[in-house]
């Protein structure tokens, strides 16, 4: 989710030899890439369509819409331009909102030839004024780089409260599932960490974003039942998941705690669901993961989180990781983790990294980043 500041093109060039529109130059030679990647951009999430290539959609790089990029190796990144607007036909959002219309994270899925993009956006609708009026939308398009175009004048749902961070998953049998994070606006939770940090003088109250998820009609044009609570951050401080997750709260950062930018699939009988904790414009920002054995039961957090988190404090350049997606490498045979972070030479923006990830035999997932050193190319690439 949110807003992406600025480019970084010139330093790009130099660290990754990069050409003039930001794509890394192809040689039949390479065998490694490091990370970040030459795109500036947040909440990257990556489609794979088969026979053709990747396709990267994120916040930021336009002004009131979106961008995509285009991959057939998951590292040299060509981009494609403009491919939602948000003055389309069935426009629903308002651009004149706060954080400039909140055009945000991105997902794309093909369904039967067509391609469909949710997203968030400031819903255009708001009798009481609410500075974050956010809701999710849903578009599409004959080809993923568009142009997408809103399947109605209208959000999927209104479930009477702020949602961004729209990911959908496509179960064995058919069903469909929208997972979303009821963001922290005006959302105050009684807690542990809420209790100490207004005992410290910090701040009265702590505002909470937890993650839910709701059946999906297989068209996309409205929910299933009543949306189910999913994730939250933890009640009590001795909750190991307490001290990752609360960190923007303990280092008296922002009165808020975080879970968001959720990411669901599924292996063997397990849903692993991956998310995203503490403040996106800080070096808190995080990932853990949880499990369930059906998609709207109760997820349990893993107690390895996180699993994707800053290595500044051990002698490393990268802070801020989050907001992932999931996809393989070209033959299939391997697991990559793409996501946000911030470098010391990137400062604020957010760039893209893709790096390894893998489920072990027990189970847990493990994520081989942040890996800003070289490593072998994605297998089963087409050298070019």
């Amino acid at each position: 989710m949110k807003k992406i500041t600025g480019l970084l093109m010139l330093a790009f060039m130099v660290v990754n030899n990069t050409d003039v529109i930001g794509q890394s130059i192809i040689k039949a030679e390479e065998t490694t890439y490091r990370n970040p990647l030459p795109v500036v951009f947040g909440d990257p999430y990556v489609l794979y369509v088969k026979g053709d290539k990747y396709y990267l959609y994120g916040t930021g790089g336009v002004t009131h819409g979106f961008a995509a990029y285009s991959s057939t190796d998951l590292v040299h990144w060509k981009p494609e331009g403009q491919v939602w607007y948000a003055n389309n036909e069935n426009a629903w959002n308002d651009s004149t909102a706060g954080w400039d219309g909140a055009y945000w994270a991105p997902e794309v899925y093909e369904v039967k030839g067509k391609f469909y993009m949710f997203y968030s956006a400031q819903w255009k609708k708001n009798p009481n004024k609410d500075f974050e009026n956010f809701r999710i939308g849903v578009a599409v398009a004959d080809k993923p780089t568009g142009p997408f175009i809103d399947l109605a004048k209208k959000p999927v749902f209104d479930p009477g409260y702020p949602i961004i961070d729209a990911n959908v998953f496509f179960d064995d049998n058919g069903k469909l599932y929208l997972y979303y994070s009821r963001v922290a606006y005006k959302h105050p939770v009684k807690s542990e960490v809420a209790q100490w940090a207004k005992s410290k003088g910090w701040f009265k109250e702590i505002e909470e974003s937890w993650v839910y998820g709701v059946e999906l009609k297989p068209d996309f044009s409205e929910v299933i039942g009543e949306p189910v609570l999913i994730l939250r951050p933890p009640v009590s401080m001795k909750d190991k998941q307490a001290e990752w997750e609360s960190r923007s709260v303990t280092s008296n950062e922002v009165n808020r705690r975080w879970t968001e930018g959720s990411v669901t699939f599924k292996k063997g009988n397990t849903y692993y669901m991956m998310y995203s904790a503490n403040y996106f414009g800080g070096k808190n920002y995080a990932v853990g993961y949880a499990t369930s054995k059906s998609p709207l039961s109760p997820f349990k957090k893993s107690n390895d989180n996180p699993v994707l988190a800053k290595n500044s404090d051990n002698g490393g350049i990268v802070t801020g990781t989050g907001h992932n997606s999931i996809t393989y490498s070209p033959d299939g045979k391997e697991m990559f983790c793409v996501y946000h972070g911030r470098t010391t030479a990137t400062g604020n923006d957010r760039v893209l990294f893709v790096d390894r990830m893998k489920i072990l035999k027990d189970g847990r997932l493990i994520v081989e980043g942040p890996n800003t050193e070289p490593q072998p190319l994605p297998f089963g690439l087409n050298k070019q």
